[in-house]
């Protein structure tokens, strides 16, 4: 089975008949991700002796397992439980900017989720109609959480222990997930702000008049522009 499955993942190939699994030390069913964390383990250990064959070898096994998941980021499964990287399946999907927002759906279950978030304080601000900017305020507290919880399920496990047996890199790495979920919910938030602003202003340049509705419901409109943006956001990026 496990032969089958690491023919399955493209592990042997005519230039090299080295297994790439087996120069990484994992089992081909594990998923991509124990691949990378593995890769990531063996690299660091080769560079701190120096050993630059080790260092290639490594390098090319990694090289060939990425190149057979990139053909079959499309099909999701390959071989059981073996499931495509979900970073490999939407890598012809990466933002020209490198912290922008990634493309990654959620599963049907959080994207309902984070629809029925949004619709609930929609429905909060539509009743009150003035409610002192609350559910806003709650609004992106619970996406800032859903957000941060997204990033966490696609963090590759790779921890790096101490001689004490505790990971250094835990802290650094919540902190950078908490303040990309803050600037995503922020930047969400400033874009409905400054929409509904320039809304405002192109409608009073074109027309020399405000339209009652439009500037009595300021809160109504930033909130639920706001929430339906934070719902995409949510459920097809990262």
């Amino acid at each position: 089975m496990v032969c089958a499955a690491a023919s399955a993942a493209g592990s042997s190939s005519s230039s090299d008949d080295s297994n790439p699994y087996e120069v990484l030390g994992v089992n081909p069913i594990e998923g991509f991700d124990m691949v990378k964390a593995a890769y990531a383990r063996r690299r660091k250990d080769a560079e701190r002796r120096g050993d630059e064959a080790t260092l290639a070898q490594l390098e090319k096994a990694y090289d060939k397992i990425m190149m057979s998941q990139l053909t079959k980021r499309k099909q999701g499964v390959t071989f059981g439980s073996f499931k495509v990287s979900k970073e490999v399946r939407y890598a012809d999907k990466q933002p020209i900017v490198p912290w922008g927002p990634r493309f990654t759906k959620s599963d049907d279950k959080d994207i309902k989720i984070n629809l029925a978030i949004s619709a609930v304080f929609i429905a909060w601000v539509f009743i009150n109609r003035n409610a002192e900017w609350k559910p806003l305020q709650f609004l992106a507290f619970a996406f800032v959480y859903r957000i941060f919880e997204k990033l966490k399920a696609f963090e590759p496990p790779t921890p790096t222990f101490t001689e004490e047996g505790e990971d250094e890199g835990r802290m650094m790495r919540m902190g950078k997930r908490l303040l990309r979920s803050l600037a995503l919910v922020f930047g969400c938030i400033a874009i409905a702000s400054l929409g509904y602003t320039g809304f405002l202003n192109f409608i009073e340049y074109a027309g020399g008049f405000i339209p009652v509705f439009l500037y009595n419901n300021q809160e109504l409109l930033v909130t639920g522009f706001t929430a339906v943006v934070l719902h995409i956001i949510a459920s097809y990026y990262r």
